[in-house]
């Protein structure tokens, strides 16, 4: 093929591409922009729950970081055990597991005004409000849906990678010595601390961790195993 041969066919790829990009509906383009501005709020938005804990930090984490937190425990829980798990699957749901959190911000599990089916009544309405502004959006609603109902092997795993990131990230709170039990005995959990004291303990992680594994990882002795892996040894990557 010669030199012209070449040029001609470039020419005409790219103004193949060039005809599909002024295709593009300026209104989808303006749905892709404010569904973007108004997810982006998560990267703002703090996680509230170590308040009620407690924790002494200059800055929580926020919903975002939570979320990208689930998704890498997900990937790497996934590939180091071999799971065989839809990990494409996991990831989306994780994605848009904390969306209503947008609308309705993040309402803690532990210490909680609301109940717990009045929180997930808000957060579905919240769910399809946002998603309301998509043309196409039915996949990610489904994968939101498919979540809450924790049915499916990948829902019930991504379910486990949201309760587990919690407390890795209470363990990277107390290796920063920002966790105080005696603090915390004060508050909300008062018995929940005396119970932890009375048994010996004396780290905030260890009440946290009683705590999943009686409400989140009861009789997961997998889970529970890493619970104890990461009660008994440090995980922060400290700055060298």
């Amino acid at each position: 093929m010669n030199n012209l041969s070449q040029a001609t066919g470039y020419c005409q790829r790219l103004k193949s591409c060039y005809t599909w990009v002024m295709e593009i509906s300026i209104e989808k383009i303006k749905n892709v922009c404010d569904f973007y501005a108004i997810t982006h709020k998560l990267k703002n938005t703090l996680r509230s729950g170590w308040k009620v804990w407690d924790i002494d930090a200059e800055r929580f984490e926020s919903i975002a970081e939570h979320i990208y937190g689930t998704q890498m425990l997900a990937l790497a829980i996934n590939a180091e055990f071999n799971l065989g798990l839809d990990i494409a699957r996991v990831a989306l749901m994780l994605a848009v597991h904390e969306l209503g959190e947008v609308v309705i911000g993040d309402l803690p599990t532990v210490g909680r005004k609301i109940s717990r089916e009045e929180k997930h009544r808000l957060e579905m309405e919240a769910v399809e409000k946002i998603l309301g502004g998509l043309n196409n959006s039915d996949a990610i609603l489904q994968a939101y849906i498919e979540f809450e109902e924790m049915k499916t092997p990948e829902a019930k795993f991504a379910y486990f990678m949201d309760k587990l990131d919690c407390p890795f990230q209470c363990k990277f709170y107390e290796e920063k010595g920002h966790n105080d039990l005696f603090k915390t005995r004060t508050g909300d959990f008062k018995q929940l601390c005396d119970k932890t004291i009375s048994e010996g303990k004396t780290r905030l992680f260890d009440m946290w961790v009683e705590y999943d594994k009686e409400h989140f990882f009861a009789g997961q002795d997998f889970y529970r195993t890493i619970l104890d892996y990461i009660a008994d040894n440090d995980i922060y990557l400290k700055d060298e």
